[in-house]
C-alpha cells in the first residue's frame, strides 16, 4: 500500500468545487497534511461529497442556434476540397469519435493526434488535448482551417454559405449582421453545447437510485476512488477541467520511444519547460465507446488504459480482478443521447 498512497500524493491534486478547479503543487514534504487532505472513508462508495457529479437532464439553449449549428457541423461545405464536415472526425453514431488513433482529413492526410468525443464538450474548461482553445466557438477555428483537417479559410467559408438560400434566411433571422465568422462558430458551438449525455448508470445511482450499479461495478468505483484516480477524473465530466502530466511516475515517452511535437502537449502553446507532457485531463462519460485512449492513441481497450494509468501515474500495477472491476466501473459512465444509450 506504500507504494499507492505515495503516488496519490505524487499526483497533482484538485480542490473539488462544483464550478471550478484549482491546480495545487505539493512538496514531498507535506506528505502529512496532503494525506490528510484526501483522507476519505474507503469503504463508503457514495456520498454528499462524492467527486462525480451528474450530468444534468436538460441544458437550456437557443433552440434556433442548436438546429443550424447541427446542419453547418454536418456540411462538408465548410472543408476546403468539399469532402467532409465536422462529423468526419466526431460521428456522433459512434461515441462522438472516429475511433481511429489518429485521425484524417482532406485527402486522407492524417493527424497528429486523437480526436477527442465532441459530447459533452461544453463542460470542458478548455479544448482540446493541449487547452490551445478557451472556449467551443474559440476551437472552431482550429480543425475548420488546419492543413490536416478541414483545411478551409473563412472566405472560402463565407462564400458557400453566402450561396445557399436557406443559410442565408437562417443567419439572418438569428443574428443580426448575418454569415460571419463570430455567427457560425456561435451556432456551431450552440450544437455542441447541446450533445450531452446524461442518465448514465452512474448518474443514475448518484441520483440516488442504488440498484443502477451491480457489485462488480461499485468494487470498481471504489477502486477508482482509493487509489486517486478521481484526483483527475472528477466533477460533472470526470475529467475536462484540469491539466495532468503524463508520466508522474515513469517516463511514458522514454518507454514508448518516438517522441513527436503532439506529445509535448502543453508546452507546445506556452512553450514553459514545467509544461511540457501536459495535457487536459480527457473525460471518462462514455469512454467504454471512444476507443483508442491516451492523446496518441495507443491503449487500444479499456484493459490498456487502465494499466497504462495505473503504471505511469500511480507508480502501480493492479491484478487482473482489479482491472476487470475498474473496466466494470468505466462501463457505467456511458450515457444516453436523445433518450437513446450510445453504442
Amino acid at each position: 500500500m506504500k507504494i499507492r498512497n505515495e503516488s496519490i500524493i505524487a499526483t497533482t491534486l484538485t480542490i473539488l468545487l462544483l464550478g471550478g478547479v484549482s491546480l495545487v503543487y505539493f512538496d514531498w514534504n507535506d506528505a502529512t497534511e496532503i494525506a490528510a487532505v484526501i483522507a476519505t472513508d474507503q469503504e463508503q462508495t457514495t456520498s454528499a461529497a462524492d467527486p462525480i457529479v451528474p450530468l444534468p437532464l436538460e441544458l437550456s439553449l437557443d433552440i434556433r442556434k442548436v438546429a443550424l449549428g447541427k446542419r453547418l457541423f454536418n456540411d462538408p461545405g465548410l472543408s476546403g476540397d468539399g469532402s467532409l464536415s465536422c462529423v468526419h472526425c466526431h460521428n456522433l453514431a459512434t461515441g462522438g469519435v472516429d475511433r481511429l488513433a489518429r485521425s484524417r482529413g482532406i485527402g486522407g492526410k492524417e493527424g497528429g493526434i486523437n480526436a477527442p468525443t465532441v459530447f459533452n464538450s461544453g463542460f470542458n474548461f478548455r479544448q482540446f488535448w493541449d487547452g490551445r482553445a478557451e472556449t467551443l466557438d474559440d476551437q472552431v477555428d482550429g480543425p475548420l482551417q488546419h492543413p490536416l483537417e478541414m483545411g478551409g479559410t473563412w472566405p472560402q467559408v463565407i462564400a458557400t454559405l453566402s450561396g445557399d438560400p436557406l443559410y442565408h434566411a437562417d443567419f439572418k433571422d438569428i443574428y443580426r449582421d448575418g454569415i460571419a465568422p463570430p455567427n457560425v462558430k456561435d451556432a456551431i458551438a450552440t450544437f455542441e453545447r447541446s450533445l450531452i449525455t446524461p442518465n448514465s448508470r452512474l448518474d443514475r445511482f448518484l441520483r440516488g437510485d442504488h440498484s443502477a450499479l451491480n457489485e462488480e461495478e461499485l468494487a470498481g468505483y471504489r477502486l477508482f476512488k482509493q487509489n486517486g484516480c478521481t484526483s483527475c477524473h472528477q466533477g460533472v465530466n470526470i475529467g475536462g477541467n484540469m491539466y495532468q502530466k503524463l508520466s508522474i511516475m515513469e517516463d511514458y515517452f522514454a518507454v514508448r520511444g518516438n517522441m513527436s511535437e503532439a506529445d509535448q502537449g502543453r508546452f507546445n502553446v506556452t512553450k514553459r519547460e514545467q509544461d511540457r507532457h501536459f495535457f487536459k485531463v480527457p473525460s471518462l462519460r462514455n469512454v467504454a465507446v471512444t476507443p483508442p485512449y491516451l492523446h496518441d492513441g495507443s491503449a487500444g481497450t479499456l484493459e490498456d488504459s487502465v494499466n497504462v494509468m495505473a503504471r505511469y501515474q500511480l507508480g502501480t500495477e493492479f491484478n487482473a480482478a482489479e482491472v476487470a472491476r475498474i473496466v466494470a466501473f468505466l462501463r457505467t459512465l456511458t450515457g444516453e443521447y436523445q433518450g437513446q444509450p450510445l453504442k
